[in-house]
């Protein structure tokens, strides 16, 4: 696996309807590892610039570099091992919300499981990561952390884990107050249905491209 500056481990839905629809939302196929079109809608460059870098996707163990002697590979193995034990998470479906100033998809009913699924990758695969650096840590702490997130920060290199965690699929950046219904609308518009109930029953081993981007690396099923 040459060539990447960081990994995660995400969760990004099989190919299908919210598969597609997200790739050409945000303008990256995560999946194939390439640029695609938008729809047309005003400004969706502008609208979905920031998380395009990342893919259509939620973050079960959010990006880091390897550890010094770090071997991807071994990330890619200690990654099955670790879904061969856990079992498929469920919840009762998703629908698109307002995350602070954010819209995203977000879980309906059931969230436990799917925070235990995200809780044991960053706990199993704490050791492949390398601890971050001092202007790292002071562009996190920016964000005005609770002393709890400050601990997960400290802990595990990430201040959103564990009881923090929340799932979520971003589709936008932040949006101003007054254009939030208006990009809303064209989400709606465009959103295939969601499935219900939704069923985290996969996982992807993402990479940080040279250029920034990620992409999947490898596919691995929860088989518990």
């Amino acid at each position: 696996m040459p060539g990447f500056t960081r990994y995660a481990v995400y969760y990004l839905p099989p190919p299908g309807p919210l598969a597609t629809f997200g790739a050409h939302w945000l303008g990256w196929d995560v999946q194939a590892g390439r640029a695609v079109a938008q729809p047309d809608v005003p400004g969706i460059d502008r609208i979905t610039g920031q998380p395009r870098k990342y893919g259509f996707h939620a973050t079960l163990k959010p990006p880091f570099r390897l550890a010094p002697g770090g071997d991807a590979a071994a990330l890619g193995a200690a990654l099955d091992v670790l879904t061969a034990r856990m079992t498929p998470a469920l919840c009762d479906g998703l629908q698109a919300d307002r995350l602070g100033r954010f819209l995203a998809l977000r879980p309906v009913g059931g969230v436990a499981a799917i925070a235990g699924v995200a809780a044991g990758i960053v706990e199993g695969l704490d050791h492949f990561r390398a601890p971050p650096d001092r202007d790292e840590l002071a562009r996190r702490r920016k964000a005005r952390l609770t002393p709890a997130q400050d601990a997960l920060l400290t802990r595990w290199g990430y201040p959103y884990v564990m009881e923090e965690f929340r799932f979520h699929m971003t589709l936008t950046g932040p949006l101003a107050r007054d254009e939030a219904d208006t990009v809303r609308a064209h989400l709606d518009a465009r959103l295939p249905e969601l499935p219900a109930p939704f069923v985290l029953d996969q996982v992807a081993l993402v990479g940080e491209q040279a250029d920034g981007m990620f992409r999947e690396i490898s596919r691995f099923f929860l088989r518990g």
